[in-house]
C-alpha cells in the first residue's frame, strides 16, 4: 500500500541511521507498541523489550546495567527516589508477623519509615548498635527476616560490625540489606561481604550534581528481585527517563570525583581538628575515630567524602557558623560536585528528641559535610573563618 505523507504523519517512526550516538538517547515515551497480542504476550513471559513506562524503560535499563556493573552483581532496578528504593524492598520481602532489625543510626526518613509506617503493617521493629554485633544478636527474635544497615552511619560516621552481622545473618538464615549511599561501591562492596540485598539513593554521590532524583535496589536472589521489582511496579515508584539521563550523565565522572572529595575530606577533617571551638571531627581517615581500626579494616584506604564536627556553643553557634558561610551551601543533601553543609537537629534527625540526639551523638553543634570539588585550601579557609565567627556568638 502507498502511503502519503499524511498516514506517515500519523505513524511517526525514528529516522535511521548507519551511525549511532555517542549519547544514550532520552526516551520519555510513556508506552510502547507491539506488534500483535502474541508479540505482547511474548515480551511478558520472556521480560523481552518494553510495554508501559512504569515496568520499565530504556534510559531506567541502562542505568541500573552502570550500576549493577559497578556492585558486581546483574538484574537491579532504579526506582524514583533512594527512600522508594528502601520502600520497594519493605514491600517486596517483608509481610505483617516479620520483624525487622535496623541499625540505630540510619537516614532519619529510613528511620521513620521503620518505626512509624511498617508497624501499621503489622511487621515488628527493633533498632539496634551496628558498632556492636553482641547488641544486634540481643535483637533477633524468632521471626527476624531481615537486619538493615549502613556501613558509614548518617550523619554520625561510624563503622558497623559488618563482618560481624554478616556472620550472625549467615547463622540465623536472616537477610542482610546495606544501604551502600555513602559509601559507595568506590569503597566497599557489600555482596563480597555476606549482604542480600544493597540499594542506593542515586540522588547522591552516584549521580553528583544535585538535579537528578532516584534510587537503585538489587537483590542477589534472583526470585527475591522478583519480588521487589513487581513491588516497585505494582506502587508506581517509577523513575523519571529524564532523571536517569541525567544520572547516567553524572555516573561518567563519579570515580573522579570521588577520589577527588575523599582526598579533601581527609585534609579538612585534619586541619578543623586543631581549631579552637571544636569538640570533636569524625572521619575515618583520623585515629582518633571511635572506630578507626575497624574502619580500616572495613574500607581500608577509602575512607570517603563524608565527616561530621562539632562546635562548642550550641544553636547560637551552629546559626552563626553556617551565615559566615554563605558560599557553602546549607542544606540537607550531600554527594553534591559542591561541599554541603547539614544540622541533623534541624532536618534528617529533627523528629527524635534532644535527648535521643545526644545518645546519639547529635547536639545542636553537630553539623555533616557532605565534602565537594572546591580547592581543599579554599575550603579550610572558608570554614576556620566560619567556626571563629561561631566562637562569638
Amino acid at each position: 500500500m502507498n502511503e502519503t505523507p499524511k498516514d506517515l504523519a500519523r505513524r511517526p517512526a525514528w529516522p535511521t541511521s548507519v551511525s549511532r550516538p555517542v549519547v544514550t538517547p532520552i526516551q520519555p515515551s510513556v508506552v510502547y507498541s507491539s506488534p500483535d497480542p502474541d508479540g505482547l504476550d511474548a515480551q511478558y513471559k520472556d521480560g523481552s523489550g518494553f510495554t508501559y513506562a512504569r515496568e520499565g524503560h530504556p534510559n531506567a535499563s541502562v542505568l541500573a546495567e552502570k550500576i549493577d556493573g559497578l556492585e558486581g552483581v546483574g538484574g537491579g532496578i532504579i526506582t524514583g527516589s533512594g527512600m522508594s528504593a528502601v520502600g520497594a524492598v519493605f514491600l517486596g520481602v517483608l509481610k505483617a508477623g516479620d520483624h525487622v532489625i535496623g541499625a540505630d543510626q540510619l537516614y532519619g526518613r529510613t528511620l521513620r519509615l521503620m518505626t512509624e509506617d511498617l508497624p501499621k503493617f503489622g511487621v515488628e521493629t527493633t533498632l539496634a548498635d551496628p558498632t556492636d554485633a553482641n547488641a544486634i544478636a540481643a535483637a533477633i527474635q524468632p521471626n527476624t527476616r531481615m537486619i538493615v544497615v549502613e556501613v558509614v552511619s548518617n550523619p554520625t560516621i561510624r563503622i558497623a560490625d559488618m563482618d560481624g552481622i554478616a556472620a550472625l545473618c549467615k547463622e540465623r538464615g536472616i537477610l542482610l540489606m546495606v544501604d551502600n549511599t555513602f559509601t559507595t561501591p568506590r569503597s566497599y562492596l557489600p555482596f563480597e561481604h555476606g549482604a542480600d540485598i544493597v540499594i542506593h539513593s542515586v540522588t547522591k554521590l552516584l549521580a553528583g550534581h544535585s538535579d537528578a532524583t532516584l534510587g537503585y535496589a538489587v537483590a542477589r536472589d534472583p526470585e527475591l528481585m522478583t519480588k521487589i521489582n513487581v513491588a516497585n511496579v505494582t506502587w508506581g515508584l517509577t523513575p523519571s527517563p529524564f532523571d536517569c539521563w541525567l544520572a547516567e550523565r553524572g555516573m561518567q565522572s563519579f570515580e573522579l570525583r570521588y577520589d577527588r572529595a575523599e582526598a579533601t575530606a581527609t585534609a579538612l577533617s585534619a586541619a578543623l581538628a586543631g581549631l579552637a571551638g571544636i569538640t570533636k571531627v569524625l572521619h575515618p581517615s583520623r585515629p582518633d575515630h571511635p572506630d578507626h581500626n575497624r574502619a580500616a579494616q572495613v574500607l581500608g584506604n577509602r575512607p570517603g567524602n563524608m565527616m561530621s564536627f562539632e562546635v562548642a556553643g550550641g544553636r547560637a553557634a551552629a546559626n552563626a557558623l553556617t551565615r559566615a558561610a554563605p558560599d557553602l551551601p546549607f542544606a540537607p543533601t550531600l554527594g553534591d560536585v559542591g561541599t554541603t553543609l547539614s544540622h541533623p537537629a534541624s532536618s534528617s534527625h529533627r523528629a527524635l528528641t534532644e535527648e535521643g540526639r545526644a545518645t546519639l551523638g547529635m547536639s545542636e553543634g553537630f553539623f555533616r559535610v557532605s565534602v565537594g570539588l572546591e580547592d581543599p585550601e579554599l575550603l579550610i579557609r572558608e570554614l576556620t573563618h566560619a567556626i571563629a565567627e561561631s566562637q562569638k556568638a
